[in-house]
């Protein structure tokens, strides 16, 4: 029989509880996804979970970041060790994957797409105006991002250096 959750007496205080609220308007944008220098690829990104002091809240086993892009805006096809799930919080985005990002699903405000470890992937904000998207990753570290041969050369004729 799996194991059940134990029913406890855990009350935390409510100064406990907001130690652990991470606020919007008080998010400070990341600048370590170099690949947002790539042109077409820029965008603002928001750490909320994962290892701190980089997220402001620590969660084990699992990063989430919400991102805003400009209209036409992207990341570029980038591959994971780990499972992404993306969601649309505001706007369309276009979710592409593949060796050359040649399949999509487009998603709308609240659509959810998961995307298995392994595959490459990237995103879009094909929307008329700015738009949100909140990204999670599985596992101890989804940072170890790589980027396919075609990424890397828009990088490189830029000057932009991927890790």
């Amino acid at each position: 029989m799996p194991p059940t959750a134990p029913i406890t007496d855990a009350n935390p205080t409510v100064e406990e509880m907001q130690a652990r609220v991470a606020r919007f308007h008080s998010l400070q944008p990341t600048t370590d996804y170099v690949d947002a220098s790539i042109p077409g690829c820029e965008r603002t990104t928001y750490r909320v979970l994962g290892t701190q002091p980089a997220a402001p809240l620590a969660a084990e086993g699992f990063h989430l970041n919400i991102v805003c892009c400009e209209p036409g805006k992207s990341a570029p096809l980038h591959n994971h060790l780990t499972q992404e799930v993306f969601v649309a919080l505001s706007g369309r985005w276009e979710i592409f994957w593949g060796p050359t990002g040649e399949r999509s699903v487009v998603l709308e405000a609240w659509d959810t797409v998961t995307i298995p470890p392994g595959v490459s992937r990237g995103f879009r904000n094909i929307a008329s105006e700015p738009a949100y998207l909140m990204g999670m990753a599985s596992g101890k570290d989804p940072g170890n991002i790589n980027w396919p041969t075609q990424v890397r050369a828009a990088a490189a004729a830029v000057g932009v250096t991927l890790p």
